[in-house]
């Protein structure tokens, strides 16, 4: 089974295209493909699969290394046009491709990067079914009630301004800090978590611990979600988000209108073998 392997700021899913999968993609067999010692590795898979309607080039679907099905991903998304393009599933340079999310209209501005409207956000949402219409709460870290901000963006998002030197925020343990929040029982549907600091009139840097994934380098609704948070807080938009992995701007209007501006690139072409496709048909 061929696949190709993309990143995007360091986040890097493995890109299968439905008509070359022999089986469905259960949770297992997720998990055993982005394990990174037992199978290719990735932080997560994006299935390209054809459809009917005529206004798409091609739907998307996006599964996190847990075996989860995410809405969506800034960052795979834009790995998931950039290969469309390359692989020749269109030639245009402004498309619509279907997520679970919705459609999603990019515009191609170089080889390797595009503009990708992800729509309009919003304060409130089922995933935070108690929250009041700003979104905000408060939670604890590290025995410290800080202010959160809800911000659905397709997929829920938690973001969380560090006060305090840049320093606090690179002392955050995510790995400890992360699940309890990812879990937290406020959100039914488990969410994303950012945790930034202003650095600029428009500009942050964050970090993300990602739901069904844990800590990334980046992550393009994670970075939206902590420049909406930002905006609100008065950064300037648009708003230049710095991550582990690099930087994405994120262009917000007063409606809360998403564009989110950032590179993808591939890595390597691959093909699983008869042995490994063996083994993920056992599980």
């Amino acid at each position: 089974m061929n696949f190709q392997k993309w990143q995007a700021l360091g986040n890097d899913y493995i890109i299968i295209e439905r008509s070359d999968l022999p089986f469905e993609l259960t949770p297992e067999r997720v998990a055993r493909i982005c394990h990174y010692h037992f199978g290719p590795g990735a932080d997560g898979i994006l299935l390209v699969e054809p459809t009917d309607d005529p206004e798409l080039v091609a739907n998307v679907r996006i599964f996190n290394p847990d075996g989860s099905e995410a809405e969506l991903s800034g960052n795979g998304v834009r790995e998931a046009i950039m290969y469309l393009r390359r692989s020749g599933q269109t030639d245009a340079d402004e498309f619509a491709v279907g997520t679970a999310a919705g459609v999603i209209r990019p515009k191609i501005v170089s080889d390797t990067e595009c503009e990708v409207n992800m729509g309009q956000a919003s304060l409130t949402s089922k995933d935070f079914p108690d929250g009041p219409e700003d979104g905000r709460g408060t939670v604890t870290v590290n025995g410290i009630d800080i202010e959160f901000q809800h911000v659905s963006i397709g997929n829920p998002q938690c973001s969380i301004e560090i006060p305090g030197e840049i320093k606090n925020l690179l002392a955050l343990d995510l790995h400890s800090i992360g699940p309890g929040l990812e879990h937290d029982a406020r959100f039914p549907n488990r969410t994303n978590v950012s945790f930034w600091q202003q650095t600029g009139e428009n500009s942050i840097v964050a970090r993300i611990f990602e739901r069904g994934v844990g800590e990334t380098l980046s992550s393009g609704t994670g970075a939206t979600g902590a420049a909406v948070a930002a905006k609100l807080r008065g950064v300037q938009s648009p708003v230049t988000v710095g991550l582990d992995g690099g930087e994405l701007i994120v262009d917000i209007d007063d409606d809360l209108n998403i564009t989110l501006t950032g590179w993808a690139v591939p890595v390597f072409d691959g093909t699983m073998t008869d042995q490994f496709l063996n083994e993920l048909e056992q599980i």
